[in-house]
């Protein structure tokens, strides 16, 4: 499936940027053997990047082709001499918006060339003159290459509102044009291979001009091709199947460079790791690296012994599946994203930058953008003030710096002399200026008879000024979001002896205050829609947090919540459809990768179990819905407790119970199917609240293990030293 996908595109990239086809196959062959088996991402594919195209086309029209090809070898060993150090987390931070801007840039500098050549025409050499001279060129080429380009068009919008469709769009577009050129016998521009994929070949030469220009062009390519491999690494992590292992990004750097000094050496066009190949081959299955090698193989097969076929291809064919591809990406979920962080400018102007300056200058821009805004976040200050009953509360979120002491000044003189003030820092950062306008303040304060409580709520960055210790302790104390209304240092003031109802709602007002403005982003960005990954089953008991446990937050978990997290049999007499409907649609709507089902210690509902039901024989809609643990009850009896007896009968029901309940799950037919292919996994869990660890159940030995520690990332090279991974 992913060879299918990726010839196409692999010759529309080279001609695309004006290199020899056949540069685009070589880079094909060698991203997917080269990269697929050395790098460091079992399901990412390598090969010519869509988003190279403008880098390699000006530097073919600079340097020609066999000095580029040097600039690729020597971008490649660059690489490799970088992936030692363990830089290649650093260049994940390059803000997204830039790089999602960079993308829609290289999209519209596709769209705007390929376009003339879709026409008949020729592309000019920039964006600017391909859009000033579009116009002539709509008038005056109406040829049969126009035709074939809207038919591989056409084409390809119909096959893409087909479901799941076995034979991706690109190959059939560009066949449905081949094949009708070839057909009706029209004599368009076609694809003109070499006698062999090698044919011609020449060694790289070195590139004629300034050392400064060419060190700066070594650099684009490796920065670009290696940004965008590890940024379509990490967002494979996000979707990988069950059982894969995290993409080793250092590894991954390393292969890159070694794929890149042979696409180099042999005469191919840069390669990177390609998102839209990378796709295709986790939706058609994929579980190892292999699937990547043999495309790569199959790729060298047809290069090899289908030639006087490709070169039946249309021009006009590749030029329009490429502007497909261009508009692809001008994807405007990316926009909209952007905008709930506040970061769409960055994406402006950098796609702006890209059009008009060139990919080198307009990513600059954008970072230095990006850079601006990130700056004046950082130093973004808010501050509360009230009074109640006599007494001011001051709050100060963010960064305390010298730009926010005239603010900070005029609210704290708001506080008349005498009175009592509760302080709260919620900051990240204080300078010594701001240290000083608040401790002079307070000096000043508690002279003329006032009180001043100064509580900081994550850093003491003002006690350890005070103290004269120069490093910021987190504070172990004070309020914390998870923590029960009980357990709070200090009631909200006059809550004191209040109704329950008084506390509910002053909790709402904190989450209004203090929560509320960081979570929007989050939910107006969810608020269409809802993609949990996982169905988390488990006890309506208030100690039990599914979130906390998890350290999940919204649109993670899809909750299904009851008495003793039980899970009624498909079929059985009294049937609850509220678990069953959950259940349902979490797996045929949401299509949830997981369902958890969570016990618990000292669980009510399994303790009324084990008494036979005399503890609740005065709740009866309690006890008609505790029938659904017979089952639970009689695996308990009948399955002997470990020797020596390690817990207590209670503990062991309750564990017995998640076990039944994914027991439970397996009787509904559907979801049996797809746990049995792979697409849903179930898995158990078990809080103690005594110790307030998590424990998950090994299905082999039938125990609750403790879930093993991440392994240092020194070790992240060797899976052994990581444990067990417990599903």
């Amino acid at each position: 499936m992913v060879f299918l996908v990726a010839v196409p595109l692999s010759l529309g990239i080279a001609v695309a940027s004006g290199a020899p086809v056949a540069a685009g196959l070589i880079a094909a062959v060698l991203g997917g053997i080269v990269a697929g088996a050395f790098g460091g991402s079992a399901l990412q594919v390598s090969g010519p990047a869509a988003g190279l195209t403008m880098i390699v086309a000006s530097l073919i029209q600079t340097y020609g082709w066999q000095a580029t090809c040097a600039i690729t070898l020597c971008a490649g060993l660059l690489q490799l001499l970088l992936s030692p150090f363990r830089v290649a987390r650093t260049a994940l931070a390059v803000s997204p918006a830039v790089v999602h801007g960079m993308m829609a840039g290289v999209g519209v500098i596709l769209v705007l060339a390929q376009i003339h050549v879709m026409l008949g025409g020729r592309s000019q050499g920039s964006a600017l003159v391909n859009l000033r001279e579009l116009p002539g060129q709509v008038a005056a080429h109406h040829s049969r290459a126009t035709l074939i380009g809207l038919l591989t068009i056409a084409v390809l919008l119909a096959w893409g509102r087909l479901r799941r469709p076995r034979i991706p769009g690109p190959l059939v577009a560009v066949a449905a044009g081949t094949g009708t050129a070839w057909a009706l016998g029209w004599d368009v521009p076609r694809v003109d291979l070499p006698g062999s994929l090698l044919g011609g070949w020449e060694p790289p030469v070195v590139p004629a001009g300034s050392v400064l220009g060419i060190v700066g062009a070594v650099l684009s390519v490796a920065v670009v091709a290696g940004v965008e491999s590890l940024l379509c690494s990490v967002a494979l992590d996000r979707i990988r199947p069950p059982g894969i292992p995290r993409s080793d990004l250092d590894r991954e750097l390393a292969g890159q460079g070694a794929a890149n000094t042979l696409s180099g050496l042999l005469g191919g066009l840069p390669i990177a790791g390609v998102v839209v190949r990378s796709m295709a081959n986790v939706q058609a299955g994929a579980r190892s690296r292999a699937s990547a090698v043999l495309h790569g193989a199959w790729v060298l097969i047809l290069a090899l012994s289908c030639g006087p076929v490709v070169e039946q291809i249309p021009l006009a064919a590749l030029a329009a599946l490429l502007m497909a591809t261009g508009v692809r990406m001008l994807d405007r979920t990316h926009v909209r994203h952007l905008r709930h962080h506040r970061e769409a400018p960055v994406y402006a102007v950098t796609l702006l930058g890209v059009v008009i300056l060139g990919l080198g200058e307009g990513v600059l821009i954008g970072v230095a953008v990006a850079a601006g805004l990130a700056l004046r976040k950082l130093t973004r200050l808010s501050l509360f003030t009230e009074c109640s009953d006599g007494r001011w509360h001051v709050v100060v979120e963010g960064a305390l710096t010298f730009l926010g002491v005239p603010r900070l000044t005029a609210a704290l003189h708001q506080v008349p002399p005498g009175a009592p003030v509760d302080l709260d820092l919620d900051v990240n950062f204080m300078d010594h200026a701001a240290f000083e306008a608040i401790h002079h303040w307070r000096v000043g304060h508690e002279r003329s008879g006032g009180r001043v409580d100064i509580d900081e709520i994550h850093e003491s960055w003002y006690e350890s000024a005070v103290t004269g210790n120069k490093t910021p302790v987190r504070r172990t104390s004070g309020i914390r979001w998870w923590a029960p209304w009980g357990a709070r240092r200090r009631q909200p003031p006059g809550l004191d002896g209040a109704s329950p109802r008084d506390v509910l709602l002053a909790g709402v007002r904190e989450y209004h205050d203090r929560t509320a403005r960081l979570v929007r982003p989050i939910m107006a960005e969810l608020a269409f829609q809802q993609t949990p990954e996982h169905l988390f089953i488990t006890c309506v008991d208030s100690r039990v947090v599914p979130n906390i446990i998890t350290a999940s937050g919204p649109g993670d978990l899809f909750i299904v919540r009851n008495v003793a997290n039980l899970v009624p049999r498909h079929g059985s007499q009294s049937p609850d459809d509220s678990v069953a409907a959950a259940v349902e649609y979490a797996t045929n709507v949401l299509d949830v990768r997981t369902i958890t089902v969570c016990g618990h210690s000292h669980c009510g509902g399994m303790a009324g179990l084990l008494g036979g039901g005399t503890e609740t024989d005065h709740l009866p809609a309690l006890s008609r819905w505790l029938k659904h643990g017979n089952h639970s009850l009689a695996k308990f009896l009948t399955t002997s407790p470990p020797e020596p007896e390690e817990m207590s009968p209670l503990t062991r029901l309750c564990q017995v119970n998640v076990m039944q309940q994914l027991d439970n799950l397996m009787t509904y037919p559907w979801l049996r199917n797809r746990v049995e292919s792979g697409r849903l996994e179930l898995v158990g869990m078990f809080f103690e609240l005594e110790t307030a660890k998590v424990f998950v159940l090994d299905p082999g030995s039938e125990k609750f293990l403790t879930v093993p520690h991440e392994a240092p990332e020194d070790d992240a090279e060797d899976p052994a030293s990581r444990g067990p991974i417990l599903t």
